[in-house]
């Protein structure tokens, strides 16, 4: 018996695609089970129903790898899973059939290639900030107040005349940016009362 699952990342798109391949791939529509969660979100439950309604012999149908899992790691970890319970794996799109030794020796390798992939593109971006900041460069959002920007806030914090709220607007920041970048301010004592 065949077994579908179809998933999307976001409530805003449709499985029709998907449900429509499962179904020409020979699946019945009363047993495609479906999530809309991102690959990431580990609480499916249609992925979860599917796995339940796996017996032996039974083939979990998906349109693509990436439907079912994010990383090489859940990817074996649901195929042997699978195999646990006596059923197969088939993907549409590579053309992927884990219950034939040429079908498992291929979902192998396109999971490694995948996984290697992902840990190619973490390195270089890891490599590319290293180099940013050797440059002086810094990640993250422009500081909102710098420069003389930040040395006209400074003057203006010393002068116990203006307001927390007055250098602020001057400055054309809020409050917790002007308290980040020039920290508490000290009341400066006036004159003893008589």
């Amino acid at each position: 018996m065949l077994i579908g699952y179809a998933r999307v990342s976001t409530v805003d798109q449709t499985l029709e695609g998907q449900t429509d391949a499962l179904a020409w791939a020979g699946v019945e529509p009363g047993r495609i089970y479906t999530d809309k969660a991102t690959g990431a979100h580990t609480d499916r439950a249609g992925l979860a129903e599917a796995m339940r309604a796996l017996r032996p012999g039974d083939t979990l149908v998906a349109v693509a790898l990436d439907r079912l899992a994010r990383s090489l790691k859940e990817l074996i970890g649901l195929a042997e899973r699978i195999e646990a319970a006596g059923a197969g794996l088939r993907i549409l799109n590579q053309g992927i059939d884990t219950t034939t030794p040429g079908g498992r020796l291929v979902f192998h390798m396109l999971g490694a290639i995948a996984e290697f992939e992902r840990a190619l593109i973490k390195e270089r971006t890891a490599a590319g900030l290293r180099a940013a900041k050797e440059r002086g460069r810094r990640g993250g959002r422009k500081l909102k107040l710098s420069g003389s920007k930040l040395t006209a806030a400074r003057a203006m914090w010393a002068d116990p005349r203006l307001t927390v709220d007055d250098i602020a607007e001057q400055a054309g920041v809020s409050l917790k940016t002007l308290y980040r970048h020039l920290g508490p301010r000290t009341p400066v004592a006036g004159p003893a009362a008589s």
